[in-house]
């Protein structure tokens, strides 16, 4: 139940400070609303392409990475450590329910939970306060979305998004403050040249650099005559190249830039004195290959597969501003290494 009103806490928190916010999920929103008037009425782009992959409104996945080092560096004393780390693993849920479906105006409302649980080799004492505080307790994210998209005729559309995130070491019996949430926004104006292409340009307030940044967007959605191939793509957050086997069975082959900033909350003292505003800039880049496939009607299977790439895992004391030309020295610069991973969900998509 605490889960619950958090999440529901966290949706007001989006509604009110949407304008403040930055993009950590760039949702595809293109499911809804293929209908159109009759009658001369006037017309509307529809929100997505020919054989664009379908939505996803439940997802309960699981995701392992393989076993890599982590270089973690000195703090307050502590000294530098290199730990095994055999293995990351975490549960992901996802539920997206449309509000409002009409021609003219389509809001999705969506809520997400992650957990990144690591498990360290204990052949030599863990020392370092970091490793420490992720051995016992891994990162969570709790997080609340809502997608507009606004066709202004049949060719221009607006793309708006709005998510707010809990990141952190906390637990779901001890959930971290709300002040601590991570508020997001991106907006795209786009065209719908004809049914198998989309495009648009835009901006986002985001935190996948693991640090909040502000980055222009390209928004390209387009599938080839044959409908075989096409092309799945918020640059640079994420671009996929799709191929269409069936109207059941789809790949993919691309990547996408994920990460965020946690809280990292003095649980255990494992940190000296007065370390209580930790930020974990955790970013990675995951190269993958994906295989969709419907199991029966609306319930799909889907398995992605590939390399994590390390970009940044570095500790913060205090939440601040950088940027990519920033020169502010980081309280932790760490490395760790660069796994193959797996994640597997089953999924109730959109009709």
């Amino acid at each position: 139940m605490r889960a619950l009103f958090v999440m529901a806490s966290l949706l007001v928190a989006t509604v009110a400070h949407a304008q403040e916010a930055d993009t950590t999920i760039v949702e595809d929103f293109s499911q809804y609303a293929e209908a159109e008037l009759a009658g001369g009425t006037k017309r509307y782009a529809t929100s997505k392409v020919l054989d664009q992959s379908p939505n996803k409104l439940i997802s309960l996945g699981y995701d392992v990475q393989g076993a890599y080092d982590m270089e973690f560096a000195s703090i307050d004393g502590a000294p530098a450590q290199t730990i095994r780390n055999n293995n990351n693993q975490g549960l992901r849920l996802a539920a997206n329910v449309p509000v409002v479906s009409t021609t003219k105006v389509l809001i999705n409302l969506a809520a997400i939970y992650w957990e990144h649980r690591y498990s360290f080799d204990k052949s030599q004492p863990i020392q370092n306060p970091l490793a420490q505080s992720l051995d016992s307790y891994g990162l969570r994210t709790m997080g609340i979305n809502f997608t507009l998209f606004k066709p202004l005729n049949e060719k221009q559309f607006f793309l708006i998004q709005g998510q707010t995130d809990l990141n952190g070491n906390y637990s779901l019996a001890n959930i971290q403050s709300l002040e601590y949430t991570r508020l997001s926004v991106f907006g795209i104006y786009g065209w719908k040249k004809h049914d198998r292409l989309m495009y648009g340009f835009g901006a986002a307030r985001t935190f996948r650099v693991g640090e909040l940044n502000y980055i222009p967007l390209i928004y390209y959605y387009y599938t080839a005559p044959s409908r075989k191939w096409g092309v799945e793509s918020v640059f640079p957050a994420r671009l996929n190249v799709r191929r269409n086997f069936n109207p059941r069975t789809l790949a993919f082959f691309g990547y996408e830039l994920e990460g965020n900033t946690y809280r990292i909350n003095n649980r255990g003292n494992e940190f000296a004195a007065g370390r209580n505003d930790l930020e974990l800039r955790r970013s990675e880049l995951r190269i993958r290959l994906t295989f969709e496939r419907s199991i029966k009607d609306f319930l799909w299977f889907s398995v992605q597969a590939g390399l994590r790439y390390n970009w940044r895992f570095n500790l913060d004391q205090g939440n601040f501003f950088r940027g990519f030309g920033g020169d502010q020295p980081y309280l932790m610069e760490n490395t760790i290494g660069n796994p193959l991973y797996i994640n597997f969900s089953i999924n109730l998509v959109s009709p």
